[in-house]
């Protein structure tokens, strides 16, 4: 077996994404304009027997506990970013919050349905007017949060690295500067979707009093809290599967990376006989290449033909001379 190495370069592996401490600015900006609609609606739903607007509120509660570990998880990955004992780095914290995150609002969203259930058989006298008017004050401020913590997609600079060990070829490159497209950051995203539900839920909530209002049909202030809730539990478990599968390793089949690196890589003379494709972070991935070849190159031009891959922050390659 022929192995092509070169000499190895000191590098890290911080694999946040560019946004990362302004991402957890807002969050903190956000969880205190939460937590305020929080305390005010779970007031008002209790006082004005609104189910929807109490819904609503206690919604909001589970939106200021999971922003809260949105906030640390990002502030945890930034202190530790360049921790050796994170092998690969902390990008990944953000995806373990998410998934957190997801599971606290699955469980909340059951607990709305019941009440709501429960408010069907036992209903409530709303006053109609005190309720809209907190709830419109909720969506005002939810739709600002969602504006705080909307993903503009920016670029990013990430760096590429051939390393490897042993008999693994051990190179790191020069930090060649790519702009990869942003990619997405789940725990942003988890923060953005408890906000856009919240808002979902007011709207919904305002509806209800509206209608309620007008046609005396009170019933349908604890429809429209199961309506929400089932809406609620149906993007828990999009987050759930889209960070779950991040944590695990997992690609999605949309994800064309693999195909990329074969194409870049692969010719008459070289073969991939082994690829890992795995995610790290935001517009990170690392990848390791076992190459067969009857004329094996020099390291640097495998990595020179992986260049243009933008989102490959870490990769490890192998070189074997394929047998005569």
């Amino acid at each position: 077996m022929t192995l092509v190495s070169n000499a190895g370069a000191p590098h890290d592996h911080n694999f946040l994404g560019k946004n990362h401490e302004r991402n957890e600015r807002r969050t903190w900006v956000v969880i205190a304009l939460t937590a305020s609609m929080m305390v005010a609606e779970i007031a008002a739903g209790t006082i004005y027997g609104s189910m929807a607007l109490l819904a609503d509120g206690w919604h909001m509660s589970t939106h200021a506990s999971a922003l809260v570990i949105t906030a640390l998880a990002y502030r945890y990955a930034r202190k530790h970013a360049r921790n050796p004992r994170f092998t690969f780095g902390t990008g990944k914290l953000g995806d373990l919050a998410a998934f957190g995150s997801a599971t606290v609002l699955a469980i909340v969203a059951l607990l709305i349905g019941w009440e709501s259930l429960m408010r069907l058989y036992s209903p409530v006298a709303i006053r109609f007017d005190e309720a809209m008017l907190v709830a419109a004050i909720g969506l005002l401020v939810n739709l600002l949060s969602a504006w705080l913590l909307k993903d503009d997609h920016h670029h990013h600079h990430g760096h590429a690295h051939d390393h490897g060990h042993d008999e693994h070829d051990d190179h790191e490159n020069d930090h060649h500067r790519h702009s990869p497209s942003y990619g997405r950051d789940n725990n942003l995203q988890a923060a953005y979707l408890h906000v856009l539900a919240d808002a979902l839920t007011s709207v919904m909530a305002i509806a209800a009093l509206l209608v309620g209002r007008s046609y005396g049909l009170t019933w349908l202030d604890p429809v429209i809290g199961i309506v929400g809730a089932l809406v609620i539990l149906r993007w828990s478990w999009g987050l759930l599967r889209d960070s779950g599968a991040v944590l695990v390793d997992y690609l999605s089949k949309d994800e064309d990376l693999p195909d990329e690196i074969r194409s870049a890589i692969e010719t008459e003379a070289d073969e991939i006989t082994d690829l890992h494709v795995w995610k790290l972070g935001p517009g990170h991935h690392g990848a390791i290449v076992s190459i067969i070849s009857t004329q094996p190159q020099a390291v640097g031009e495998y990595r020179r033909r992986l260049a243009g891959l933008s989102e490959l922050s870490h990769v490890t390659i192998e070189v074997q001379m394929r047998a005569a």
